[in-house]
This record gives C-alpha cells, structure tokens and sequence, in this order.
C-alpha cells in the first residue's frame, strides 16, 4: 500500500510538470489497461514482484489522472476572455479573510449571480476594493467583512501573473484556490451590502477569524508583535512586519512563524492528556468508553479547531491528517506503523489538493517528518531526551539544506542554534498563552505571549546579525539535490553501516557545480518581466550590472524581493559592479531599497534628486551623463544620455532625464532608452544619430505614444525590439501606432506580459537568440497570450 500511495503522489507531481493536459481518452485508456493487467497479475500471484510493479503502475497512473481530472475541471472555470474590462454586477459573498493594504482591501469573493445574464464568471474571483477619493469611499472600503453578502460593480481580467527564472507561479497560486478571475471594485456603480452574515461553515471560519485578528489588534494597537501573534494564532502571515520575516528567515525559524504541524502537535498532544486524565477519574465514562479512545478524539477536534482556524495550510492538513490515522488506529485497535501513518497523510494531501505538490511547505515538512522518523524509529536503544532532540535538530536542518537552496537559494547557518531556543519557547509559551489570550477572562495573557515573544526577537535579532548567519548562492543543478538528498539519508543511517561519513561527499556537487558566466566580449542580458515597469540585469563574465529596479507592488512587496533578488541570487551573481537607476518615476525605482539592501552594489549611477533616499544609502552614487564610457570583459558601455546641463534645468520632466545606455560587443549592441520621450529623442538624433544604431532596442517608455518617433525608430533600427508592459495596464501600453512603427522596418516585437523574461546575448559570430521564459517554463494552466506555439523556444537573427 504504501509504495501504492508513493506512485499515487509521484503521478500527482508529474501531472503539474506537464505542459498540456493529457487527453481524457489517452488517460481512460492507459488507466484500464494498467489496472486489467494487475488484476490478472494478482490471481496469479497476489504478492509477486510483478504484482506490486504493477499495482505501482496502476497507482501512478491513476495519480495522473486524478490531478488531470481536478485541473480540468477549474480550468473550465475561468472568466472568458472576451469579459475582460468590462463592466459587470456582481452578486455574492465574501469567502476569505480581508485583507488591508495601503490603498484599499483585497478579498476572494464567492460569485452568486452576474449581470448581464450572458457573462459567463467563474465560481470564485480574487477582488481588491481600492479607497476612494472621499473619507465616506475609504470607510466603505474598510467596512467589508468576511461572510457578508455584497453586490459590486467589478472589472475582471484572467488570471496573470509575473513569469520570471525562479519567480514565484501566482497563476499556480490562483488555480490552487480555484479562483478563476482577479479584478477590482469599479466606481461606475454603488457597493451595496445585501446580508450582514451568510451562515455557511466556512464563511463561519473566515468570520471567527476576523474576529480574532480585531481582537488582537485592539488588545495590542501599538505594539510590534501583535504581527506576530495574528500569525501564529490564525496564519495571517502577511500581519508580520518586513524588518520582523527578515529576522527569521535569516536565522531559520521562518517555519515557526505559520501554523506549522509541531504548533498542531503540541495543542493536540496537551487536549490528548488533558482528555485522558480527566476521562479517567469517572469509572462511568471509562467503562462506557476507554479513556485513550476519548483522548483521541479530543486531540483530532482540537488539531482540526486550529488548522481551520489557520486557514488550513499544507502543514497543517499534513498533521491533521497523520492524528486522524492515528486516532483511527487507536480507536480499531491496529496498530499504524510511522511511515504508514505518513503515506495516508500524503495520500489525502494530494487527493484533496493536487497542486499542494507545487507549495515549498509541501516538500519541507513531509521531508521533516520523513527524516525524523528516518532516525527515530526501529532504534534498538532510546538515549536521554536531550541526546535525541539535539540528534532530530541536527538531523533536519542537514536534510533540508538541499531543499531550501533548491527552493529559495538560501539556508539559515545558525538555524540549529535559533530552532534550539525559538521551537520551545513558541510552540509550548507563545502558542499556548496566545490562544488562551483569546478568551475575555484571560486576556492578560495576550500581553505575556507578547513580552515572551519580544525577548525571544531580540536574541533572534542578536544571531541574525552574525556575518555568517545566511548561505545564499546559485540554483543548484536538480540531479545535485538529488545526489545530495541521497548523502542526508546515508549519513543519517543508524550506527554500524560503514563509510557514513562519505554523504557528506553528495553534498559538494551542489556547491562546486556554478552556472557557466558569459565568455569575454558577450553580454548576456535579460528583460525582467515586472510588469508596468523595467529591470534589466545585464551580466559579462566578471561584471554584473542592473538597468531599473520595476515598480513596488506594496507596502512590503516590491519588484526587488519578488523579482530581482531571487533571480540574481539564482543566476549565482552575487554583488552589482553597478546599479543604473534611470528616473525618479515609481516603476523604475520601487524595488531599489530591496535591492540596495539584499546585494552588494560597488556603484549607483542616476537621475534622481540629490536628497533622494536611495542616493543617501547608496555607496557611491553619482548623475549619469552623457560621455561616460567604460568597459567590463571586453564589453563596452556608453552613457548616451542625459546631457550634464540637464540637471539644473528645472522644467525638464523626469522622463527626459532619463538615463539612455548602449551596451556593445563585436557580436551587436543593445540600447536601453528607459522613458525618454520625443524632446530626448530629437536631442539623440541631432547630437549622435550613428551611435542610436542596434540590433535590440528595449522600447522607449514601454511603447508610449510620447515616444519611438518614426525618425528615432530609423535611425536605431533594431532587428528585434522588447516592450517591458504590464498585463492589460491602464496606459494601455504599448501604442498600436508605435508598434506599426517596428513592424514596417521588420523588426521582430516581444512583449514581457506575453513572454515572460525575455533573455538574449550578444556575442561575435553567432546567432542573436531572444528566448522567452513563459516558452521555457510551459505548464498547463499558463493560458496562451498571443496565439504563438509553445514550440518556438527562440528566435534567431543574423
């Protein structure tokens, strides 16, 4: 059974790989075939090899099929694309937890009805309901509640997300959640709340929730931690303050800050002996029911009262449903071994979710609990408790090393030290005295949760200023987790096998394997895809250089830490020789802070203010102007724009300040114009119309109507040419008539709403490829944007 459920998850997995949904009769056909040959295989033999080979076949094909299945049927529920942007009355109910941002509300909302009849909506749809101009719009935003029934004037758009190298999937994140739509509140038509509460269960969670958060908020109105609390008591993770998740995640207890599976444990194990000795002390309820069996039960409804409390996250239902095996097992009277206890949990996981498989939190805490029960159980001996909690921390922290640098290119190096004193101090004080906050009569203890927390952040803070609190480095090749993973289970082997220390040799793979950098004299460049905004990384063999940082997203997300950082850190480039930040408008600069704080920046060249913040932390900062010129591993770069005098021209706007870069190489050139419009443009073509000439040019102001005049477009001449433009943006980027523009010099036209990164080098005597990830990285809920085949990788120029 147990292999069975290992091939059951592993079709789930290969499922979410694939980039195309098998076709329904090729699933039917292979599933009865597999299944008519075990059936045969097990009269013959019920427990030969061959059995059991095929009854994993069958197992992994109906995996396969069950996620295949379940995907069809939410991809059937998506909003049809000819009701993009258009106005529609919405009737329903809010199914999730509020949530606040800067300007306005975000919330998943369960749609009832439409209007007109004809649209055709899906089920759910993610809606943000941004404030109004008005002190009445700011509060009517604010006032909507979990449960309530509103009617909405919305404008919706199909599930899109940014698609980068080592991005986070948020079209994935949307399938999961069935949500089939995102948009917004339109102003055209009045909100109008129909029903105050819809008494439904999980409306009923969302709202006890709620609740929850506002107590704690009112409780704690100006101290740090009630982030932190919310956190740990309803998995409102995003209630933790920037400064706070650096913290953790730089010392390793990041874990501890979701409802993870030891919180569950640790409540479910303290109802289990309460159950138990209270059960115990009536000989009436004893005979009637044994005492152990009633414990169980009180454990599982309290383990499931909390994960639903957390929003029941993979780590949660992964516990949740390894009590409900044991509780079952109690109760018959069979006795479940560890790991088959796991399988089953595994089993309905992926039943329940099959794109849970996609969730880093999937792998690390199955990956947990294996390693755990790899060095607990079918010991001859049990040392003292310390010697086995310090062998279980040492144990899991040099297992998910592979994990976590395959996962987010980083690892915490003093975790074993941060989990040793955090783990007790949150899941047995903290937790406990939260939860028991909650209740009006001991609400004093919200406040001693809170001071135990503070000098719990404080040590935390201590270590995570150590040097070598954090490893990060490059993506490291899969077939070197693999092997690495494989040198955690032999190392971890009990005493006696011999050669043990040789695992520690499956690790150097990871570490030595780096990703090849360019060759002398080629650049190798990418267009990030950041939606309505521009980041370049450019990168020659020893140099690495950043062109615009992309827009914020919020106040703690940005294209920074959501784009730029991983995808440097993936790329193995460790520190920036120079950072260009072209302009002092928001979609070039939002993610500079985050960056300037997560990379080494050597230099910063700008346009920005003098008293700028970013000018004031950056290392060295200077104006970009024209002439500037250097050269990085044979590889030059000239500063083509703005003009020195520029800077003390007070009606000269932003954008035509900008600073205009060309990068060349004996294989091309490139140039990077940012938003410069025709003012600039003209001021080009008097000045050095012969050095605007390359092979790729990054539009101008992302292909506005200001800019790429027909003459600046003859004199560059570009043979490809890329707009960095957000899906469906408000300015409606880029302009037909400027895209008619490239396309009657046959230039060839890439978008990065459509393609994702787009990728490209130049170097001498081979072909110019421009590669788009969104065709590198295919998966099946990626909807085609522009009708261009998943075949063609890249196109290719003289």
């Amino acid at each position: 059974m147990r292999v069975g459920i290992l091939a059951f998850a592993a079709g789930v997995w290969l499922l979410q790989q694939m980039p195309a949904l098998p076709h329904t009769g090729w699933m039917v056909a292979g599933a009865t075939v597999a299944t008519s040959a075990w059936l045969i295989s097990w009269r013959r033999a019920p427990h030969g090899v061959p059995t059991c080979v095929l009854g994993g076949v069958v197992a992994f094909v109906l995996g396969v099929a069950w996620a295949a299945g379940v995907a069809q049927w939410w991809l059937a529920d998506r909003l049809d694309r000819q009701w993009e942007g258009r106005d529609i009355v919405l009737t329903g109910v809010v199914a999730s937890l509020p949530q606040p941002f800067e300007r306005g509300v975000r919330f998943t909302f369960d749609v009832e009805s439409a209007a007109p009849a004809e649209a055709t909506v899906p089920r759910r749809v993610s809606l943000a309901w941004y404030n109004g101009r008005t002190t009445d719009d700011f509060a009517a935003a604010a006032s909507v509640r979990a449960g309530e029934r509103w009617q909405f004037t919305t404008r919706l758009r199909r599930p899109h997300g940014l698609i980068n190298p080592h991005g986070f999937d948020y079209e994935a994140w949307l399938l999961e959640r069935g949500v089939g739509a995102t948009g917004y509140v339109s102003a055209r038509g009045a909100p109008v709340r129909l029903a105050e509460f819809v008494a439904r269960p999980a409306y009923m969670i969302e709202r006890v929730r709620e609740r929850v958060r506002a107590g704690f908020r009112e409780s704690l109105p100006d101290h740090a931690y009630a982030g932190v609390l919310i956190a740990l008591a309803i998995g409102d993770q995003r209630a933790i303050a920037p400064d706070q998740w650096r913290i953790f995640t730089r010392t390793g207890v990041n874990h501890l800050m979701s409802i993870s599976g030891l919180h569950v444990t640790m409540l479910s194990g303290l109802a289990f002996m309460l159950a138990n000795a209270l059960w115990r002390r009536s000989a009436r309820l004893t005979l009637a029911l044994p005492a152990v069996k009633a414990a169980a039960v009180a454990g599982l409804l309290t383990a499931l009262a909390y994960a639903l409390l957390a929003g029941f996250a993979v780590p949660a239902q992964r516990t949740v449903f390894m009590l409900a095996v044991v509780a079952a097992a109690l109760w018959s009277g069979y006795a479940a071994g560890a790991t088959r206890v796991l399988c089953w949990a595994l089993l309905v996981v992926t039943v329940i979710d099959p794109w849970a498989v996609l969730a880093p939190g999937f792998w690390l805490s199955f990956g947990a609990v294996a390693i755990i029960m790899l060095i607990s159980c079918g010991r001859l001996q049990s040392p003292h408790w310390l010697m086995t909690w310090g062998r279980v921390q040492w144990a899991v922290t040099l297992a998910l090393v592979p994990l976590l640098l395959a996962m987010f290119q980083q690892v915490s190096v003093i975790s074993p030290v941060a989990n040793a004193l955090a783990i007790p101090v949150v899941s047995l004080v903290v937790v406990p005295l939260a939860l028991a906050g909650l209740l009006p009569p001991l609400d004093a203890l919200l406040h001693l949760s809170q001071w135990v927390m503070h000098g719990c952040l404080i040590v935390l803070e201590g270590l995570s200023t150590l040097p070598a609190a954090a490893w990060a480095q490059h993506a490291p090749p899969p077939w070197t987790v693999i092997a690495a993973l494989a040198g955690v289970v032999w190392m971890l082997l009990p005493w006696g096998f011999p050669a043990r220390w040789l695992g520690i040799t499956a690790f150097l793979p990871m570490f030595m394997i780096v990703p090849v950098p360019p060759v002398d004299g080629t650049a190798r460049i990418t267009v990030l895809d950041v939606g309505q905004g521009l980041a370049v990384a450019v990168q020659t063999r020893h140099h690495a250089l950043l062109f615009d940082t992309g827009p914020a997203f919020g106040p703690t997300a940005d294209s920074g830490n959501r784009v730029i950082v991983p995808y440097l850190r993936a790329a193995g480039i460790r520190r920036l020789d120079a950072l260009i930040v072209s302009h002092d408008d928001a979609d070039h600069t939002g993610g500079a802070l985050s960056v300037l704080q997560a990379v080494p920046v050597t230099n910063m060249l700008s346009s920005l203010p003098d008293l700028d913040p970013l000018i004031l932390i950056a290392a060295r900062e200077q104006h970009c102007q024209a002439g500037q010129q250097w050269t990085w591993d044979g590889v030059r770069f000239d500063m083509l724009h703005p003009e020195a005098a520029s800077y003390s021209g007070p009606r000269i706007k932003n954008n035509d300040r900008g600073c205009v870069l060309k990068i060349t190489t004996a294989g091309g050139s490139a140039l990077i114009p940012a938003d410069i419009e025709r003012r600039s443009e003209q001021a080009l073509l008097e000045t050095m119309p012969e050095a605007l000439r390359a092979e790729v040019l990054i539009v101008p102001h992302h292909g506005s109507k200001t800019s790429s005049t027909a003459e600046f477009v003859q004199a560059v001449a570009p043979r490809a040419v890329i707009f960095p433009v957000g899906y469906r943006n408000r300015f409606k980027h880029p302009h037909p008539e400027v895209v008619a523009r490239y396309q009657e010099i046959g230039s060839a036209l890439y978008r990065t709403d459509e393609g994702g990164a787009i990728s490209f080098a130049l170097q001498e005597g081979k072909w110019l490829a421009v590669s788009r990830y969104r065709d590198r990285y295919v998966r099946y809920w990626h909807a085609p944007r522009d009708g261009v085949t998943t075949d063609e990788r890249a196109t290719n120029f003289w």
